[in-house]
């Protein structure tokens, strides 16, 4: 049965770090969870951009490239530092990379979207039980793609480097299937900490997300806005109660969305969490 997510409520008091929030929708997101009463973390590769929202949401920024396993480590001991409680990480950062490696050696998209995101989540960890134990309500929440459904997970190879690149869109449904993987696996170990993990499709969103091609271009003409994308991100991180278990994916609204069938191999989550947790170095 289909549930739908219910409008958001007030976050006074409450801490959201959303990663990237220098533009599109992490940047509409992080506006209106302000707007809402959150403290909004704002994380962003680019300086301006991501000073810039921080001081619009009266946030506070911190610069990362999830490029680079380092920045990600030195982020996240920056936020345990200064951070006393986050009631919600939205990993938002992501999108189709170069057909290259990062200074680490994984392939660009593989590690923006799913590598890097995983790192920071599990560094992040205890601070998140800390909270759940104070307030019985901690989120974290993934945004992924409908692209899943072109997606196929290989442990043999995690980052898409055999087969045809296709302008990337192989390794990003692969990533973003990962993403939903992940989310299920974390609602599985979990489970009784009052913490609940959710991943989401935003929709096609008219942001800077795959190029400026003809094709894109053309396509983009009936994307939906920036801050229509944020509405799941923004829901899930501020509605009351979510009505779907934890492990969920959203497509924008609405749950369960459509996956490949191997978003629900238990065996396959387990599987993925170790090799991740060996390629990130924890």
């Amino acid at each position: 049965m289909s549930v739908q997510l219910p409008p958001p409520g007030r976050m006074e008091g409450r801490t959201v770090v959303v990663t990237g929030g220098s533009s599109g929708i992490g940047r509409a997101a992080a506006r209106e969870l302000a707007l809402l009463g959150a403290d909004v973390v704002v994380i962003g590769r680019n300086e301006e951009r991501t000073n810039a929202v921080a001081a619009e949401t009266g946030g506070r920024a911190y610069l990362a490239d999830f490029n680079r396993l380092d920045e990600v480590r030195g982020l996240a001991a920056r936020l345990l530092e200064d951070l006393p409680r986050i009631d919600v990480l939205a990993n938002n950062a992501g999108g189709v990379g170069a057909r290259r490696d990062t200074p680490d050696g994984f392939d660009e998209t593989f590690q923006r979207n799913h590598l890097g995101p995983f790192l920071l989540t599990n560094l992040l960890l205890d601070r998140l039980r800390e909270t759940a134990a104070d307030t019985g309500d901690v989120r974290i929440v993934q945004t992924s793609s409908a692209g899943n459904l072109g997606g196929r997970i290989r442990l043999d190879d995690l980052d898409t480097r055999r087969g045809p690149w296709l302008g990337g869109f192989r390794a990003y449904g692969t990533a973003k299937l990962e993403n939903i993987v992940f989310t299920r696996e974390l609602a599985r170990r979990l489970a009784g900490t009052g913490i609940s993990a959710y991943a989401f499709h935003p929709g096609f969103v008219a942001t800077g997300f795959g190029g400026h091609g003809p094709v894109i271009s053309l396509v983009k003409r009936v994307a939906i806005t920036p801050e229509a994308g944020a509405q799941p991100l923004v829901r899930l991180a501020a509605a009351p109660s979510v009505p779907a278990p934890s492990g969920n994916y959203f497509d924008r609204l609405k749950a369960p969305g459509r996956t490949v069938p191997q978003a629900d191999d238990a065996a396959l989550a387990k599987a993925l969490w170790d090799a991740s947790a060996l390629r990130a170095g924890l």
